[in-house]
């Protein structure tokens, strides 16, 4: 299925401009190619963001994902409640819960409202045909696993740079572990057969989420299994929770250069 949009090429390229929504944008590149695929994935997540932000309807209750890209779902949600939209939303970490205030969405908890009716959030890496993701690069992963968990339907965001013929061939398994003994964890997880490493902040310090937990970030390379794999690591003792989510996805929403392509299993 495919949500079309406009690409304009002006002057044989000294600009790119997007008719979106309505609305000419125009940008001027000078020919930097590296410029102009970072503004493309931009407003491919954009118009995903928008995809997405438009199956919610009056009265649900909405799980808030985290990330770049989801927070750009939570803008364009905050747009339609401008507009008049009544809505509850589950963020799934403090920045979503205060990007979420800022633009006037009425929060609620899961304790309050334990099912969902959709939690729309980004992903690292998006599996062709079966839809696994890899999830927890921006921190937020065990809240964002329980939040996807508990709605009838997971919608994920992505550009199409996330989609991949197998996990793990981009990005590493971000693994969330109680801080107490992670050397130990990080040594249980390496006999799983990974590389690992702690993560830190830009000024060195490790990185401390929601939770109060560390995240040792596990490159395994290509995943044959992601099912087996986060089973193995659902067992190790110290580990939290881990970016693995197989099967848990109801639909994609993948922004490219023909509009948006809704992916199901």
């Amino acid at each position: 299925m495919q949500l079309p949009w406009v690409r304009l090429q002006i002057r044989d390229r000294p600009a790119t401009g997007y008719a979106w929504h309505g609305v000419t944008i125009v940008f001027s590149l000078k020919g930097r190619r590296g410029l102009e695929q970072t503004i493309d994935r931009t407003l491919q997540k954009r118009i995903a963001a928008d995809a997405a932000a438009a199956l919610v309807t009056d009265g649900m209750v909405v799980g808030l994902g985290s990330g770049s890209t989801a927070a750009l779902a939570v803008s364009a949600l905050g747009q339609r409640v401008a507009e008049g939209l009544h809505i509850l939303g589950v963020p799934t970490s403090e920045a979503t819960a205060a990007q979420a205030r800022i633009y006037k969405i009425p929060l609620t908890t899961l304790n309050l409202h334990p099912q969902l009716d959709v939690a729309i959030d980004g992903a690292d890496e998006v599996e062709k045909g079966t839809l696994h993701l890899i999830k927890g690069h921006g921190g937020a992963l065990l809240r964002e696993k329980i939040v996807a968990s508990a709605s009838k339907n997971f919608v994920v965001i992505a550009d199409e740079s996330k989609l991949v013929d197998r996990l793990g061939t981009k990005f590493a398994v971000p693994v969330e572990v109680d801080q107490f003994g992670w050397i130990v964890t990080a040594r249980k997880l390496e006999k799983l057969g990974c590389e690992v490493a702690i993560r830190k902040t830009a000024e060195g310090v490790e990185f401390v989420t929601d939770g109060n937990n560390y995240i040792l970030d596990c490159v395994f390379g290509a995943i044959t299994d992601p099912s087996g794999l986060a089973r193995e690591l659902d067992g190790v003792v110290g580990v939290v929770e881990h970016g693995l989510f197989p099967s848990m996805t109801s639909q994609v929403l993948l922004g490219g250069g023909a509009g948006v392509t809704v992916l199901e299993r």
